[in-house]
């Protein structure tokens, strides 16, 4: 057994029509959902839809990392 790990990272985009933080947790969430040992994320990107003056929805562009399981 090693006492290290590798990680490999995948970049996500994640939205919400709420907040920056729900579209971070949606495109989390569906990560999840196909990828084991997420283990942590870095945004780099927030961009948004304005909408009568106002922010209407929101966009993270998060590189995310996942340690790989070693056999």
């Amino acid at each position: 057994m090693s006492d290290h790990h590798t990680y490999k990272k995948v970049e996500l985009v994640g939205s919400s029509a709420t907040s920056i933080e729900d579209a971070i947790n949606n495109a989390l969430a569906e990560a999840a959902k196909t990828i084991d040992n997420l283990e942590w994320f870095e945004v780099s990107e927030t961009r948004g839809h304005i909408k009568d003056g106002r922010a209407a929805h929101f966009q993270v562009t998060l590189n995310v990392g996942f340690r790989i399981s070693h056999s």
